[in-house]
Formats: structure tokens, sequence, C-alpha cells
């Protein structure tokens, strides 16, 4: 939390300061490759706008009730993980690449390079209705999901919830370059018979949004998505999918010319990766490089990708959720090797990381997680379409309704509101939690409810 602690506490040596853009007038000054920062509301801006971000971070009784060293914490080796899974859960379930395969030959990518055959990965629930065919909802998964919506929004599915499969045709796709199903780094390169590795070609934002419209639309034959819906890069790609689809006589339409999709949620991102974020992302992928099998033998640089989701688990929450869950709570597995501090001493919240950053390497692997966070730091809506971000969105005429979490250090709430100012037809909602970023995933409830009633209003 060093990283993001230093960051927030920046002063005046910064050679450009970042405003928190919450108008479309502050909006028309966010000019993309016009030689200066181009980020929508970062918390970083003048000493009393980084003061007031720094302070929505707020620790009651931090000293009363901190968890101290004093109060040890011993486990067998047979169990150390349990407690920390415990502590602070994992925020998705079992991940696999079940699914529906929908494969496009020859897809053509935003920089011109061709993908013999692009595999899709999805999964469907509910029922579409047969004769209008429009009753779709699609839901974007983040960095590391897969298309089984059940395994990590579980709590919004089935029937009477968000996602009502009584009512909606609900599909998830897997994000084209992920390792659940779809065209991957680790599928065959049909030109060398060999996995594609390093070698596999850069996918944006864009790409993986168009072949799921190009699936949903000419794959299912669906006639209209009633609303898209993703946090983080799902988020992202609910942006695009309103972008491409979302535009009267847009990329994709109706058969009348009306935007193809009718409305969009987009939760905890922007309208383009800012400059900060693109860092977060960087430093994870420099521990990967790091790594001494990455040159030779990427697929092995293990200990960098599990340090590199280290990083991310920080990046993901708030300081008030590490004091919350482990304060300076020290854990050893034995009496003999206790210490209050130093090399033999093992903090809780060090078990938690170690655990996470090797929990991780069972289900992804180090080029995988590279060229997804590149895919990731591709996201700018005006990129090949507009000077401004703002010329991109005021075309969006659809409802969006932009979501934000209060307490997110990695996607700062300026950004959803910014967002929010710059659509047409937007609307701001705010969730309520300490978990930071990850807070679109554990605040289901919130979530939940705030969409549920968003859908409601539409029909």
């Amino acid at each position: 939390m060093a990283l993001i602690s230093s960051a927030l506490f920046l002063r005046g040596t910064t050679r450009f300061r970042v405003q928190q853009a919450r108008s479309i007038s502050k909006l028309k000054s966010l000019r993309v490759g016009a030689g200066r920062p181009c980020a929508l509301g970062s918390s970083l801006g003048s000493d009393s706008s980084m003061i007031a971000a720094n302070d929505r971070i707020r620790f009651p009784g931090i000293y009363s009730s901190m968890k101290t060293a004093n109060q040890r914490y011993f486990s067998s080796n047979s169990t150390d993980s349990d407690p920390i899974e415990e502590d602070m859960k994992d925020e998705y379930g079992d991940l696999t690449a079940e699914g529906i395969i929908f494969k496009q030959k020859n897809y053509r990518l935003e920089n011109g390079t061709i993908l013999p055959e692009a595999r899709l990965c999805y999964q469907t629930y509910g029922t579409l209705n047969e004769e209008t065919r429009d009753n779709v909802v699609v839901v974007c998964h983040a960095l590391t999901g897969n298309a089984s919506l059940h395994s990590w929004w579980g709590g919004l599915l089935g029937d009477g919830k968000a996602f009502d499969t009584s009512k909606y045709f609900i599909v998830c796709c897997n994000i084209l370059g992920s390792c659940y199903g779809s065209t991957s780094p680790q599928c065959i390169n049909k030109d060398t018979g060999k996995p594609y590795g390093k070698d596999f070609p850069d996918i944006s934002v864009q790409d993986t949004v168009r072949i799921q419209l190009l699936m949903l639309q000419n794959h299912l034959k669906i006639n209209s998505i009633k609303s898209v819906i993703g946090g983080s890069f799902g988020g992202m790609q609910a942006v695009e999918f309103a972008v491409q689809g979302g535009i009267p006589g847009g990329d994709f339409v109706t058969r009348d010319g009306s935007p193809f999709v009718k409305s969009a949620i987009p939760i905890a991102c922007g309208a383009l990766h800012t400059a900060w974020q693109i860092a977060v992302s960087e430093v994870q992928r420099q521990a990967i490089y790091a790594d001494p099998h990455w040159e030779k033998n990427p697929r092995k640089a293990v200990k960098g990708l599990a340090v590199a989701r280290q990083m991310g688990m920080v990046s993901y929450r708030t300081p008030q959720a590490y004091h919350g869950k482990f304060g300076r709570e020290i854990q050893n597995s034995d009496e003999e090797n206790y210490s209050l501090y130093g090399s033999n001493a093992q903090y809780k919240t060090q078990s938690y990381l170690v655990y996470q950053g090797e929990k991780f390497l069972s289900r992804f692997d180090p080029v995988t997680y590279v060229k997804m966070t590149e895919q990731m730091d591709s996201h700018d809506i005006a990129r090949g379409r507009a000077e401004t971000v703002e010329e991109v969105l005021q075309q969006v005429e659809i409802p969006v309704m932009v979501m934000g979490i209060d307490s997110d250090v990695l996607y700062p709430l300026a950004e959803q509101r910014a967002l929010a100012s710059a659509l047409p037809n937007g609307e701001m909602h705010v969730i309520h939690s300490i978990d930071g970023h990850d807070g679109f995933l554990l605040e289901q409830e919130q979530v939940g409810n705030d969409v549920a009633e968003f859908l409601n209003r539409l029909s």
C-alpha cells in the first residue's frame, strides 16, 4: 500500500496537475494525444484536493482496535491457508474454461493483425425470447474472471435477482486473450505449430468487444441487447459496448438503424486507462519481467507472477480493509520460530499476500497476465474516433448508469462522476464500501439493488 499512499500524498513536484473533471466543460480540455495527461478525474491534483481525497480514507479507533503482535496466532502447516482465506476471502470462486465456443475466421484486429481463427468462450443463463430476441443482458468479467458468471457474481444471478433468469437471457463471454477458453497466448499458433506465448498479437478492448458483438448479432441472432454490465475491466468493456453499439447509425445497429445496445452499466472504471492505472499495471509486469525464466521460458516465470498478483491484491483494497482484517498480528507456524519483528516474523498481512500469490498460479500464466494488463491499458474510447473523449461520449444517447466505489484508490470515484457527466443520458450511483476497488464484487447486495432498479425502469 506504500505505492498508493505515496501517490496520494504527492505534492506540487509533479510536472502536470490532473484536475478532477466533474463537468463536460472540464472534459473538453482532456485531449487525447495532445502532449498532456488525459486522465479523467484522477484523485491527484492540488494540495487541498489530495488532502481531501486522502482524508476520505478514515480509521475510526485505529489504535484502540488494532490487532497487535502481542496477539499471537499459530497454525499447523497443514492448515496455514485456512484462516487467511477466512480473513479476506478471494473475490472469485472456482474458475474453469467451461462454456460454448464461437469461432470467427480471419478476425482483423484494431492494429491490422489477422487472427486466422479467433475463439470466444461464452456461457448463457435464462431463456431467449424467441419472438423479439431482445431480452438480452450481457455481463462482462474483470481481469482474471471467466465466462462462469455464477462463480464470481452468483449473488446477482437467479430468479428474482438483478440478473433475473426468469426474465432475461444472460450472456457472459471470456475476454479475447484470456486463458479460460478464448484464444490466448496458450493457444497453438497454426503458423508455427506451437503456443503463441509472447508472440501473441496485441489485443485491444475494442477488439474484445467487437468480437462479442459479432457473436451476439450473427451467431446467436440477437435483435438487440437490453443492457451491458461489468466492473473494472468488465466496466471498460461496457463503455466500449456503449460506443460501438449504443450510437444511432453506429457500428452495430438494429434493422431500423437504432442502437443495438439499449443501455449500459459500467462500474469502477473510466472512459480510458489513466497514467496512474497504467503505472499500477506496469509495476506488476516488471515483477514478471524480473523473473529469471521470463526471457527463455516465460511460462515458468511464476515467481514473478505471484508477486504481480500480490501487488494487484494491495491495489484492489484499502488501508481500512487491511487494518480491519489483519492489524499488526503475527502469524507463525510454530512457537519456536515466533518473533515480534524482523526476518523471522511473519505478519498476517504477509501470509495473506503470499497465499494469494501462490493460489493464483493454479489458474493463470505469466504471459497471459502480461497481455491482459496490456489490453486494459489499451482502453481509450477516443483512439481512432475523435480528438477528445468528450466528443465520443456525447454521441452515446442510450441510458447509462455509471457506478463507482467511494473507497476505490485504483479507479477513483471522480472518474466515474466525470464519465456520467459527459454522457447525455448518464446517471451516477455510488457504492459505499471500505473494501476499495473490489467492492464491485464484494458489495453484491448494493450492486444488485441498483442494477435491478435500473433494468426495471427500462422495461
